[in-house]
């Protein structure tokens, strides 16, 4: 269990990367480059920099996907306690959890730390220390099947940009970490410091944890052709009655072979689905600077409350709060 590391209280926080060959680029200098950010505007406001970041890794140099070799600190060398660790991803993450003394290492490390996180596969190295038992964690929604089948003890949900539970953080696809290490700046240092670093980087959204990490739309078309015309149709259609009745009558089948073979083809109820896509629409217009109440006319929610609980449940933030922060 992460717990508080033996700092003193104006000391910068030691943020530990933990990476080894052939990792991907992103994982380690996306996350870096938030704390590197946060550090500039707070010396350029005249205050210390609150963070200390150091890339980790078993040899002094590791190679990543992209061909950029990394200087690193080894494992043998590094400062713990660390106030954060985050373990990048990349492809050779299956060839790091076989390999025992980097897993005890990193077990060792996430016990002695305030908090841990992981971005991307790295996922896979965090939960071959066992940590992750129990949890809630996501990873990049490619991985979600075998990462499901390996870890079986950890509770897995594919959909989220990030999930916290507790002290442990983990991350979704590549840019995800981006998102994750502006969270922990908004834990560290207030959201008007994590605003000040998203919009000094230049990353338009600050997008909270329970976003998907892929549209509804895209989303639904591992269903094939079967059901691309009746998806269409109700994209163009969500101020309509989207009941069951009307969408199997539209793809020409009884309401109890519809939902069955819907269910079968996408993992979902068409209820479900109909309730992800009018969330959609309204996210856009939410962006677009309609008001709670023109969205949930126009996305047929029928009315403001139907659409808060609907946005509460699938994004962790209400409608109005989604408005003001995109």
């Amino acid at each position: 269990m992460p717990k508080t590391p033996r700092i003193t209280p104006n000391s910068p926080r030691r943020i530990g990367v933990l990476t080894f060959q052939r990792s991907q680029l992103l994982d380690v200098s996306g996350p870096l480059q938030v704390f590197a950010t946060a550090n500039d505007l707070a010396v350029a406001a005249g205050r210390e920099a609150p963070y200390a970041p150091v890339v980790l890794a078993r040899e002094p140099q590791v190679r990543t996907t992209a061909g950029l070799v990394l200087q690193t600190t080894p494992l043998d060398q590094a400062d713990l306690p660390l106030d954060t660790l985050i373990i990048a991803g990349g492809r050779g993450v299956d060839a790091a959890c076989e390999e025992p003394d980097l897993v005890a290492w990193a077990a060792q490390a996430a016990a002695e730390a305030r908090r841990v996180t992981s971005v991307c596969s790295g996922a896979f190295l965090l939960a071959a220390t066992g940590l992750l038992d129990g949890r809630r964690a996501v990873t990049h929604w490619d991985h979600c099947a075998d990462f499901a089948e390996r870890f079986p003890k950890v509770r897995l949900d594919p959909e989220p940009i990030f999930i916290r539970d507790g002290d442990v953080w983990t991350s979704a696809g590549v840019t995800a970490g981006i998102d994750l290490a502006l969270a922990l700046v908004e834990d560290d240092l207030g959201r008007s410091a994590a605003l000040a670093v998203a919009r000094q980087l230049v990353v338009f959204l600050k997008r909270p944890g329970g976003q998907s990490q892929f549209s509804a739309a895209l989303s639904l078309q591992k269903t094939g052709d079967r059901f691309d015309t009746l998806h269409a149709w109700i994209a163009g259609n969500l101020r309509q009655d989207l009941s069951l009745q009307t969408l199997a009558e539209r793809a020409g089948m009884s309401s109890r072979s519809f939902s069955r073979h819907y269910r079968q083809l996408t993992g979902e109820t068409p209820a479900r689905a109909v309730e992800r896509l009018r969330v959609e629409a309204a996210k856009r217009l939410l962006e677009e600077r309609s008001s709670v109440a023109q969205a949930a006319r126009a996305c047929g929610f029928g009315s403001e409350e139907t659409l808060r609980r609907s946005f509460v449940k699938r994004l962790n933030i209400n409608p109005q709060a989604y408005r003001e922060r995109f």
